[in-house]
């Protein structure tokens, strides 16, 4: 959505948040734009992905010390950052980097890090039974309408004492800017995400064993609301719901949008809350 006023084009792109108003219209995004939308963005990406990268250290950080997997799959693989940090931190195994977006394969694939690369649905993983020591997966399971098929798919390939570690997000992400759309006009504007109880409940019915799941805040901070939007549309993370509004945002809508997001503007600069949960699950022996 583009106002162009007196000085350069001002891009306004629809953004992320929650499940939080079940009266808004439309659900979870459709696969199918989420692969078209993260492959469009591959180029992009990893330029604006301070998030990610931040998320998956934390996720890492977060695997057992002495855990050593002789197989690996990075789950939702994107650029392929964390499939070479894996690579990296267990070079002795073998690793699967799997996407459902094709053009982030494209991207991922030169830059090496797994042993192999596919295009794959992560509620219907294309790998046999009790084949994967480790599943690692950061900020891309929030894009799966059926979480429980993610869980059961988990631990169907992981073999007995295999881990599943995964970050998502929830209820609470980018609520500045959900806030500051709802003021404006009520609609769609941002992608919609599971509550933390949800996934409270879904993994402790996986037959996976909770070692840790918690959810933490991670706030980054712009300069102004253009700087946000122009950052999420380069990760591909701008609004894909059902319901959205299509075609241009209009210049009083755009300028009462800046007008309400200012109302959380801090030191830094203006706030943009992520609400990331941090789970590692483990199949039982």
């Amino acid at each position: 959505m583009v106002w162009r006023g007196r000085s350069r084009p001002f891009s306004i792109s629809s953004a992320m948040t929650d499940l939080s108003f079940p009266d808004l219209p439309g659900g979870l995004p459709d696969k199918r734009q989420v692969a078209a939308s993260f492959s469009r963005a591959a180029a992009s990406y990893d330029s604006v992905a301070e998030l990610q990268r931040d998320v998956g250290s934390q996720l890492m950080s977060r695997l057992p010390e002495d855990f050593v997997p002789g197989r690996w799959l990075d789950l939702g693989c994107g650029t392929g950052h964390f499939s070479r940090a894996l690579n990296e931190r267990f070079p002795a195994g073998h690793g699967v980097a799997l996407d459902i977006a094709e053009g982030m394969l494209d991207h991922a694939r030169p830059l090496g890090g797994a042993t192999h690369f596919i295009a794959g649905d992560a509620e219907r993983l294309p790998l046999q039974a009790s084949t994967c020591d480790l599943i690692f997966s950061s900020l891309a399971v929030q894009w799966c309408a059926d979480f429980a098929s993610v869980l059961s798919e988990a631990h169907r390939v992981l073999k007995p004492g295999g881990i599943f570690a995964f970050a998502s997000l929830c209820v609470g992400t980018l609520y500045e800017l959900r806030d500051s759309w709802r003021e404006v006009d009520g609609m769609v504007h941002v992608n919609r995400f599971r509550e933390f109880g949800v996934y409270q409940q879904l993994c402790a019915g996986s037959g996976l064993t909770i070692a840790t799941l918690q959810t933490r805040p991670h706030v980054l901070h712009y300069p102004d609301v253009r700087s946000l939007t122009h950052e999420l549309k380069a990760l591909g993370a701008h609004n894909l719901n059902p319901g959205r509004p299509g075609g241009l945002t209009g210049r009083a809508r755009i300028l009462g949008l800046i007008e309400a997001y200012e109302q959380f503007r801090q030191a830094e600069g203006l706030p943009a809350t992520y609400q990331v949960v941090y789970a590692v699950l483990e199949k039982p022996v």
